[in-house]
């Protein structure tokens, strides 16, 4: 049976290449809103750090319809921390749009999930977007999408797809870029035309896959997945199998959704090609399929790629702990992060070395830092440790993670980057010219990157653009170079003054401002010099009979450095952790006592 009638897609791209302001256009032309409602920008970015942020970081489920077609969307993330979003998700449909801006080309996320998508055999369409911005050069991008698709080993039905030509900001499409758009009806006929409908056997016993879980207070966990044969009906019995060991479980579907517009709406049956959302199994987990009793088969499900990098989470200890979290026992801290790894399908979670530790894996720094900033936001009190890489040996050979690391930066600043490059072992693939800017391709450890965020901006003074993704491992290279900057650590416990910071911040950078608590071991600021420098930012101008104590109006204070969550985790070091409570973030010393931390360092000069 063939689904005439139904779509299923995902669109899929590299960060910031416009995939939800396309959706926006599509729902808007789908007669999903009304004529005359508010409809905000980036409407599928639905919670507040991905409107923040502005990037999607959750896969979505959305729908509209064109010609009494329904066509069932799915926006995918486009940074590489989160591609274990897409590489679920793209079980759930029959064909990708790949959106690639008319400027920047392809870049690593889009070869990622290309290569993902190519791998499932799905159709291809090609959607140039941001073509009226005035720098496109969309006979150069598309010329790279073939040589991409040619790299990838594709078929010659997917070398061969449709070129469509947008501008998802105006909701325009075109089959030339000579010819102007007017509306998005050209992408609309084009999926229609050149992506399969969904076919399946009707009258088969029930099979879903479980792509992805949402959670509800008051129905529970809600699955979401692709019927690919039988029709679901609520209050039916069925059998959840895992396919990695084959254990099921009985259990029975109570409510049914299917997506329409941005709402789910209940349904009284669904059938093959549905993608639906269901309630009432109660432990079900992404990769499960939920089958009828008739006949219990496991779909397989895709390999989701490893994660890279490691964190450890554990319980605050520091002397202001539990003044500001709502949760801040290891038992909560426990419970969110399983209750993270039932959605996020390429995090893992282990114990540590203590009860009140745990050490988390991720993709990335900005992966480990959204969930880190999500917990604060539910009112979760603990600590972090400095991101770590994870190596494996292979072959008898110690590796680490290797990323390939494209930079587009102006002309002026080569010299810098590639000598910064250099210190930090990175390898160099190509380099093209882009006008007034040169495109870079490195070669270069994970653990190289770790921190070199801020540097790199601050080279390129805000003008540089730089992506990576993970593309394997390899034997570990050399040393990388240390944090350039030294702490300015608090010396006792207190409230910072006036006369105290205008003392500490002839030493450096200050991170606090007067009225601050601190506490001794905090670290308060940063020095030049890469050792760490005890400052009282807690000492008072003495009162005698020349002064007044009111005379610290007179101190000038320079504006004291905020760091943001990711800055803190680029900036701490090992021998330091980062405190984080639902209203601060407060870097400070492993070890608190300085006594304690001079013999430490003494210990391991001698050894």
């Amino acid at each position: 049976m063939k689904r005439t009638d139904l779509r299923n897609i995902a669109i899929i791209a590299h960060v910031d290449h416009g995939k939800t302001t396309l959706v926006d256009g599509m729902l808007k032309q789908g007669g999903v809103f009304r004529d005359n409602q508010n409809v905000p920008v980036c409407v599928m970015d639905s919670n507040d750090l991905e409107r923040e942020r502005g990037i999607t970081i959750l896969a979505k489920n959305t729908s509209a319809v064109y010609k009494d077609i329904k066509i069932n969307i799915v926006d995918t993330p486009g940074h590489a921390d989160f591609s274990g979003e897409v590489e679920r998700v793209l079980k759930m449909i029959n064909g990708v749009v790949l959106l690639v801006d008319a400027y920047e080309g392809p870049m690593p996320q889009t070869r990622f999930v290309l290569q993902k998508a190519l791998e499932m055999k799905h159709k291809i369409i090609i959607c140039i977007n941001k073509i009226d911005k005035p720098d496109a050069r969309c006979a150069e991008v598309l010329d790279e999408v073939y040589e991409l698709l040619l790299d990838l080993n594709a078929n010659d039905e997917q070398i061969d797809s449709p070129i469509v030509y947008c501008s998802g900001r105006a909701g325009t499409a075109t089959l030339s870029p000579d010819v102007p758009g007017t509306d998005l009806q050209p992408l609309f006929e084009t999926i229609i035309n050149h992506i399969d409908p969904p076919y399946g056997d009707e009258k088969a016993p029930l099979q879903v896959l479980v792509s992805a879980i949402d959670y509800n207070d008051y129905v529970g966990r809600v699955a979401i997945g692709r019927i690919e044969r039988g029709i679901m009906k609520p209050n039916t019995e069925i059998v959840v199998v895992d396919p990695n060991n084959g254990n099921t479980y009985k259990s029975k579907v109570t409510n049914i959704y299917q997506f329409s517009g941005l709402t789910k709406t209940t349904v009284e049956s669904a059938m093959v090609g549905d993608v639906v959302s269901f309630s009432g199994i109660e432990n079900v987990t992404i990769g499960e399929t939920v089958c009828s009793p008739e006949k219990v088969e496991a779909l397989p499900f895709v390999k989701i790629g490893e994660p890279t990098l490691q964190m450890r989470f554990a319980v605050n200890d520091s002397p202001f702990a539990g003044k500001e979290g709502k949760f801040v026992t290891s038992r909560h801290l426990r419970a969110r992060l399983m209750k993270e790894l039932l959605k996020d399908v390429s995090l893992k979670v282990t114990d540590g070395k203590s009860t009140d530790e745990f050490m988390v894996s991720g993709r990335g720094e900005i992966h480990l830092s959204i969930l880190i900033e999500n917990m604060r936001r539910e009112g979760y009190e603990f600590q972090v440790s400095t991101p770590k890489v994870i190596y494996k040996v292979i072959d008898g050979v110690l590796c680490e993670p290797m990323e390939k690391l494209i930079v587009d930066v102006p002309d002026t600043c080569i010299g810098t980057v590639m000598e910064n490059m250099g210190r930090r072992q990175g390898e160099l693939i190509t380099m093209t010219p882009m006008g007034s800017r040169i495109k870079i391709e490195f070669k270069v450890p994970s653990r190289a990157l770790l921190g070199y965020r801020s540097d790199f901006l601050t080279e390129t003074r805000g003008e540089g653009v730089m992506n990576s993704i993970f593309i394997g491992y390899e034997a570990v290279k050399g040393n990388m170079p240390k944090r350039p900057y030294g702490a300015l650590v608090a010396w006792e416990t207190g409230e910072a003054v006036t006369y105290g910071l205008y003392n500490a911040q002839g030493r450096g950078t200050l991170f606090i401002d007067p009225g601050t608590p601190v506490y001794a071991g905090m670290v308060v600021g940063y020095s030049p010099k890469q050792e760490d420098i005890p400052v009282n930012v807690c000492k008072k101008k003495h009162v005698t009979n020349m002064r007044a104590a009111g005379s610290d109006d007179a101190l000038r204070l320079e504006t004291p450095r905020k760091f943001s969550l990711e800055e803190c985790i680029e900036f701490i070091e090992q021998d330091e952790i980062l405190e984080v409570t639902p209203k601060s973030l407060r870097i400070r010393k492993a070890v608190l006592d300085h006594s304690e931390r001079m013999r430490s360092a003494s210990r391991e000069k001698n050894s």
